[in-house]
């Protein structure tokens, strides 16, 4: 049976999947467990299955492109959602302060994800990890020429950069990372900096960044990591390898903090009914079998320590992350934003 899903009345609706469903969560029987997800079917397909195979519980699933924050102060305790899947601790970190979620308390989860990676009160926990890296021109671009986000400020990249829109979820998280290491005055002379250097008003996804640098519109970009496996390995698309082969990426600074990472994650609602399954899905989703899944099927880094990486992302190398928790990152997120606001970064 083919995956098919439509949007009806607010609810996604879909055939059933195995074990792993997608449809209205108001329907779930006791014990089973009701997920809103922005994250796509064909990633949570694999992982929802070996949860269900290995405890018997089933998933309800509710994909959300977007709205589910909005969607989840409408339904408010009323909700049938037990926990949320989404990407960007941006994500995360609004559903916290809208009072959305409920900490938890889980040896399991202390043990598989390293402190920088979950809220420190328990709120929320970091599932998979993706590097914001450079992605630079093969044949425009010498070796070191570019090895810090600070160079992409610098005037000798005057019109050779490009970057998606700076208030995206990732290039605000990106520059509350640098208000955390550098302050908010050295943050906002970065972002005018990277403005000023622009080869293009600030448009489209990464991998429109990626294409331009493959068109000669610019020399530079800025992407998450997994973006260079998915066009890597598109066959639907496959002009997108030739995108991929025209770059290298560059992980920055890695002669001082590291790349700033970011991740995707669950927690629990505040109105969750079924808590102690949900709680036992995001502890599945931590654990060495769905974080080889997460790995392999969709080019992210694991956050728990040992489990091996993609080939094609073993292939990238070695790199040093940025240390500073998530969470004082997280908190940065609003001074980033004005700052954005001054630099009229997008303008």
């Amino acid at each position: 049976m083919k995956f098919k899903s439509v949007l009806t009345r607010g609810i996604v609706c879909s055939a059933v999947l195995g074990a792993a469903v997608v449809s209205s969560p108001a329907l779930a029987a006791d014990g089973e467990v009701n997920l809103y997800s922005s994250r796509q079917p064909f990633l949570m397909k694999p992982l929802l299955e070996a949860y269900t195979q290995e405890t018997g519980v089933k998933v309800n699933m509710v994909y959300l492109t977007k709205g589910m924050l909005e969607r989840l102060k409408s339904e408010g305790l009323n909700s049938p959602a037990d926990l949320i899947l989404v990407s960007d601790i941006g994500n995360l970190h609004n559903h916290e302060k809208a009072g959305l979620l409920q900490p938890v308390s889980s040896a399991t989860l202390s043990a598989n994800i390293p402190p920088q990676y979950r809220d420190p009160d328990g709120n929320w926990f970091g599932l998979t990890m993706r590097a914001r890296v450079i992605y630079a021109s093969k044949t425009r671009v010498k070796p070191g020429e570019v090895s810090s986000y600070e160079d992409l400020a610098d005037p000798k990249m005057k019109g050779r950069v490009c970057i998606r829109s700076g208030k995206h979820v990732y290039n605000v998280s990106l520059l509350a990372s640098i208000v955390v290491a550098k302050g908010a005055a050295a943050a906002e002379a970065w972002a005018r900096g990277v403005k000023a250097n622009l080869a293009r008003k600030p448009q489209g996804n990464d991998r429109a960044q990626v294409k331009a640098v493959y068109e000669g519109e610019c020399d530079v970009a800025v992407g998450n990591t997994y973006y260079m496996g998915k066009m890597a390995t598109n066959e639907k698309d496959p002009v997108q390898k030739d995108w991929a082969s025209s770059v290298r990426i560059i992980f920055p600074n890695q002669n001082d903090r590291g790349a700033h990472v970011n991740i995707s994650g669950a927690a629990i609602t505040r109105s969750a009914r079924n808590k102690a399954n949900a709680i036992k899905l995001i502890e599945f989703l931590s654990g060495d079998r769905a974080q080889r899944i997460y790995a392999e099927t969709n080019f992210e880094y694991p956050v728990k320590a040992g489990v091996p990486l993609s080939p094609l992302v073993a292939s990238w190398g070695e790199f040093k992350p940025d240390t500073a928790y998530l969470s004082k990152i997280a908190n940065q997120r609003n001074t980033a934003t004005k700052l954005l606001d001054q630099v009229a970064f997008n303008k």
